[in-house]
């Protein structure tokens, strides 16, 4: 599909890309400096199904647990040494631009939290071209039901999602629990190297395999439903934490600081953070250390103020959070 012409004054700044250069944005391996493009997803790959196999072969799970009826709608749940009724939930939502990834090579962080007292649950859902995007949303709402169903006793549900696994995350801000029956007790997102504005990928080689029509990227984009109609959040707001990689590229950064923007006018509790010295792939590797950021009690600040406009808000971590519970406070 062509790009649409000029753009008026006030419109994304993307619409001024040329189709070369609106490619070359949302194509993060492009991003990469650490090593080859041509081999950035593999190694990623690679890194992703060697910390699930020492995930499945050191703690105590349950694999390919149906959320659902469908073959693809399945989720892997890792468990902590010690046994409990009530457990913070870590959710995760795997990239791959709703076309490729697999919850079978996306358990990265399951030993650093499970060793921390959480439980670990990573989703599959049917990606493109067998799923659509308004498929994907629901299997992810139905995904996080389903725990809540399971586990009622959870001491929150924590929902962090990569890449397009992000966007899937941040979608479930404007969920319709009520056709579910059921309120997820959702404590809080992290939301890594997303994509909330779907409308660029349009025009982009992403979407050959999703066939999305500029209606399907509307309907489909958090960005734009929360600017037209802001889901306002039920009070206490709870705390949606937007990261990027220093090194993804522009349009990513752009895209993450517009969407938080967009959470703290509509009254979420969201915060903005770059994390330095990464990029779109390692930003999500480096969860298998435990030292990293990301699992961690001690966020890292911004390596700069790329934003005046939003402010840092730390989000505590999964262990804080454990602790947290153990101890009766609130979050």
């Amino acid at each position: 599909m062509a790009l649409p012409s000029s753009p008026s004054p006030g419109q994304a700044p993307w619409r001024t890309l040329s189709s070369e250069e609106l490619e070359k944005q949302y194509s993060p391996r492009r991003w990469v400096i650490r090593m080859k493009t041509e081999e950035v997803v593999g190694n990623f790959m690679q890194i992703g199904s060697q910390a699930t196999q020492k995930a499945r072969a050191t703690r105590r799970n349950q694999l390919d647990v149906s959320y659902g009826d469908g073959v693809g709608e399945k989720m892997d749940i890792y468990f902590p040494d010690e046994d409990s009724k009530a457990f913070p939930l870590f959710m995760f939502l795997h990239g791959g631009y709703w076309q490729s990834g697999s919850k079978d090579d996306s358990a990265f962080m399951v030993n650093p939290l499970t060793a921390q007292g959480i439980v670990v649950a990573v989703v599959a859902y049917d990606i493109a071209p067998k799923g659509t995007l308004d498929q994907m949303v629901d299997q992810v709402s139905r995904s996080v039901v389903f725990l809540q169903r399971r586990y009622p006793s959870n001491e929150g549900i924590y929902l962090c999602g990569h890449s397009a696994g992000a966007h899937l995350a941040a979608m479930m801000l404007l969920a319709s629990w009520t056709k579910h029956g059921v309120t997820p007790n959702i404590q809080g997102l992290l939301l890594v190297s997303g994509i909330y504005d779907l409308e660029p990928l349009v025009f982009t080689s992403q979407n050959d395999l999703l066939h999305m029509t500029l209606e399907d990227a509307e309907r489909n984009s958090p960005q734009r439903l929360l600017e037209v109609a802001p889901a306002r959040p039920v009070v206490p707001a709870y705390p949606v934490l937007v990261f990027v990689a220093q090194h993804d590229s522009p349009e990513f950064h752009r895209q993450s600081k517009e969407f938080c923007e967009t959470l703290r006018l509509a009254g979420w509790k969201a915060s903005f953070q770059e994390l330095c010295g990464v990029d779109h792939f390692d930003i999500i590797e480096n969860l298998t250390r435990e030292d990293y950021a990301l699992t961690q009690v001690r966020f890292t600040p911004p390596c700069n103020s790329l934003s005046t406009w939003t402010a840092w808000i730390p989000l505590p971590n999964m262990a804080t959070v454990a602790r947290a519970a153990r101890a009766g406070e609130k979050h």
